[in-house]
């Protein structure tokens, strides 16, 4: 049995969102556009490079509909500005008609400076460095309040839930989903009792986060002759309570070896500016294992959207899913291992 999921006949919300209304939306916040966009990378919201008559570009994103709360907004949309007051290189919206969210068309939307940039070089010790006492920088801020309405990063919103609504929807085909429930059940048990070193996502310091900072969402520029450049974020979109090793362990690739090396020269650059609870280092392979299971629950959810079967076309098939059952056995092996520490 193929349990892909077939998308909805009905047109996803997005399908109205059309380059007139694009540009009637920036009109509507005093923004006029040349007749040019570009829609960018993005699969949660839709996100567009706008040209407009004066030569400058912006970059407009709409929120994808019911995810986000407009409080729940307005506190990422905070939270960007407080990075910026305290100079941390990151992109905030703009404040168009004195406000950062705006309505147009059943959508909500912001309008952000566009900013140019690559990903950053991870085999660098001195780019890792760098990211490092971004990270730190960024943390410093986060640490100064909580969220008050976005979520929080732990095991029963990433896995738990994640779990539970995959099984109760029927996404897994037959023939793999006793396989996969039996390696779920297994993996979520052992981040439960918090592993070889007994420490568990709920025991951690938690903070605000950028909260999904793998290298696609960081972007490098060189430095020009004043010394300005490096590394900035242009979106908090998942930004949410958590701790503090989850916008680090993202950075980490390679065997062990590897990762020890890159983990090093992160903490030595966030140490310069921040301390860091090295009991942390416990969670990084129960956060990658929470952050397998949502990813599963993240394409099911998300498939009635038209863009998703169309970049994901491999997703529900049985050959996906004993994926990531040999994956979730990966995870459970790392699980029982001594986690990754430096001295």
């Amino acid at each position: 049995m193929n349990a892909t999921p077939t998308p909805a006949l009905a047109a996803h919300p997005f399908s109205a969102l059309t380059p007139d209304v694009v540009l009637d939306a920036l009109a509507s916040v005093g923004l006029y556009g040349d007749g040019r966009l570009m829609a960018l990378s993005s699969y949660e919201n839709r996100v567009y490079q706008v040209s407009l008559e004066d030569g400058s570009r912006v970059v407009a994103k709409f929120y994808r509909p019911e995810r986000w709360s407009s409080a729940q907004i307005a506190e990422e949309h905070a939270f960007a500005a407080e990075l910026l007051e305290a100079e941390v290189p990151a992109v905030a919206p703009l404040v168009l008609q004195g406000q950062t969210l705006h309505p147009y068309g059943g959508f909500a939307f912001s309008v952000s400076p566009w900013r140019g940039g690559r990903q950053p070089e991870l085999d660098d010790w001195e780019v890792l460095e760098w990211l490092g006492r971004f990270m730190a920088r960024i943390h410093n801020v986060g640490a100064m309040r909580p969220f008050s309405v976005r979520p929080t990063l732990d095991s029963a919103s990433f896995g738990t839930a994640s779990y539970d609504w995959l099984l109760a929807h029927d996404m897994i085909p037959l023939d793999m989903r006793s396989g996969w429930r039996e390696a779920c059940e297994q993996a979520l048990s052992l981040i439960a009792s918090g592993g070889t070193a007994g420490y568990r996502v709920q025991d951690a310091t938690l903070l605000r986060l950028h909260g999904d900072c793998h290298p696609g969402n960081i972007l490098w520029t060189p430095l020009d002759e004043y010394g300005r450049g490096g590394p900035h974020f242009v979106d908090l979109d998942d930004a949410r309570m958590g701790p503090a090793v989850q916008d680090l362990w993202m950075l980490l690739s390679g065997e062990r070896s590897q990762r020890t090396q890159q983990l090093a020269a992160l903490i030595e650059g966030y140490e310069q500016l921040r301390p860091f609870d090295r009991r942390e280092l416990a969670l990084i392979e129960p956060l990658r294992t929470l952050r397998l299971i949502h990813y599963s629950a993240w394409l099911a959810r998300r498939w009635q959207d038209p863009i998703f079967p169309m970049n994901f076309p491999w997703f529900g098939s049985s050959d996906y899913w004993r994926g990531q059952i040999d994956m979730l056995h990966e995870q459970i092996e790392a699980l029982q291992e001594a986690p990754l520490w430096l001295p």
